[in-house]
This record gives C-alpha cells, sequence and structure tokens, in this order.
C-alpha cells in the first residue's frame, strides 16, 4: 500500500495544477492559410491552353492542372518542374533549363537514386486533349528551395509519358507546353 501513495500524492497534485496551467496557456494559433498562385500554360504557338494553380501548405505543394480540349495529344504525358521561370522560347521551352533539383538527385519517382525535385507523376491528356488532374509535391512554392526563387521556376509538359527512371527525363520527349511560376 505505501508504494501507491506517493503516485496518488503525484495524481492529486497533477490535477490541482491542471486548471491553473489551463488557464495560463495560451489559445493554439490558427494554421496559416496556404499560399497560392495561379498561371497560364501556353503551348509551342504561344496560345494559352490551360492553367495550373498551386497551394502551398506546410507539408505539400497541390497543384491543379486544368487544359481545355485540344490543348495536347491524347494519353499521357511526362511533367515536371523546370528550374528557372522562362517559357518565352516556345518552339522548345529550352530557356526553361533543367529540372529543378538541388540535392543533385537522379531523375525518376521509381528510381533509387531519386527523385529530383522537378518530378512529377504523369498526367492523362482525354481524348478531346483536355486535361483534369491534380497532383501533390514536397517541393515548396516559397522559401528555402522554393519554385518561385531569384529566377522562378516553369511547369514543362512533354510530349511522351515519363518512365520515372531513364535519365534525365524518363524518355519524355520535347517540351510542348510549359507556364511560368514567379
Amino acid at each position: 500500500m505505501k508504494r501507491h501513495l506517493p503516485l496518488l500524492a503525484a495524481l492529486a497534485g497533477a490535477t490541482l495544477t491542471a486548471p491553473a496551467l489551463a488557464q495560463t496557456a495560451e489559445t493554439p494559433a490558427k494554421p496559416a492559410a496556404p499560399q497560392t498562385f495561379q498561371s497560364e500554360i501556353k503551348n509551342n504557338k504561344g496560345e494559352s491552353i490551360g492553367t495550373i494553380s498551386l497551394r502551398d501548405g506546410s507539408n505539400s505543394l497541390v497543384m491543379r492542372l486544368a487544359i481545355k480540349a485540344g490543348g495536347l495529344p491524347p494519353g499521357w504525358h511526362g511533367i515536371h518542374f523546370h528550374a528557372v521561370g522562362d517559357c518565352s522560347d516556345t518552339e522548345k521551352f529550352e530557356k526553361s533549363k533543367a529540372h529543378v533539383n538541388h540535392d543533385q538527385s537522379k531523375h525518376g519517382l521509381l528510381n533509387p537514386d531519386g527523385p529530383d525535385e522537378g518530378d512529377l507523376p504523369n498526367v492523362y491528356a482525354n481524348a478531346d486533349g483536355s486535361v483534369n488532374a491534380e497532383v501533390s509535391s514536397e517541393t515548396p512554392l516559397t522559401g528555402e528551395g522554393g519554385l518561385k526563387d531569384g529566377d522562378g521556376s516553369a511547369l514543362v509538359i512533354h510530349a511522351n509519358e515519363d518512365d520515372h527512371s531513364t535519365q534525365p527525363i524518363g524518355g519524355a520527349g520535347p517540351r510542348i507546353a510549359c507556364s511560368v511560376i514567379k
């Protein structure tokens, strides 16, 4: 019986002090609203074919991709975040440079030495060329390693699907659409 007395005394003390602690505790802060960003997607002719909408939370970035009918060839397409927010060279979108890749990881969501920060899942264009998709990424919109750094970044859509392992871009082929993130 003596072993339980110190425990009971400790529990009684905790019960007596708990209301005092509750009265002095501050109300928890509400989580900050996610940062948002929206940008046009342009094709190789410089025409607007849709939009991306980005929402950046504390654990993940969520991107909605909306492309109108006729925007892309039907089928699967690789999409990646590229390191520079420049889509002005509409013929090939090469000014957007390579993938966002601050830690020099290998390309590919299925690569044991990857993925790089620009890697994203493929999207599917319907028979009419439209796309409505939502994908997530650990790459932040702002802050250290963020997409909206000094030179921005770009979402690039490729002609073919990404196999998520072949270097350097998973066989995704030519760049056929681009969206600036600045």
